[in-house]
């Protein structure tokens, strides 16, 4: 399993600095500005969510168990809940989508905690 969040962290990031470039690109001016903000918040927090999967990678090889993966798994549910939905938002403009990122960052909130809880479990 801890080469699956290797390659999905790794595959996360790619995607995220492909979004980044798009939004700073492509979308410049395309959109108005609190739009364009909305999809930046979307990528830097994929970034930081696909290195989160490269540290649960991490801890899953070092202390097997079931609290890193579900953190792991927990952040890839974020990102595609959380970034996803603003990435929508901000191309879209649809509100609705508005309502369900806090359900992404909920998922983040309770990885991090996960990842948390399988370092002192150790």
């Amino acid at each position: 399993m801890d080469r699956v969040f290797f390659a999905l962290g790794a595959l996360s990031a790619l995607l995220a600095v492909a979004a980044g470039a798009f939004g700073a690109h492509a979308l410049r001016g395309r959109m108005v500005p609190d739009m364009q903000s909305v999809f930046e918040v979307g990528a830097r927090y994929h970034m930081y969510h696909a290195l989160a999967l490269l540290a649960a990678g991490w801890a899953v090889a070092r202390w097997p168990g079931g609290a890193a993966v579900t953190a792991g798994w927990l952040f890839v549910a974020g990102t595609i809940v959380f970034s996803g939905s603003l990435y929508l938002l901000s191309l879209t403009g649809q509100r609705w989508l508005g309502a369900i990122t806090p359900l992404g960052g909920l998922a983040f909130i309770v990885g991090w905690g996960a990842l948390a809880w399988a370092a002192l479990r150790g």
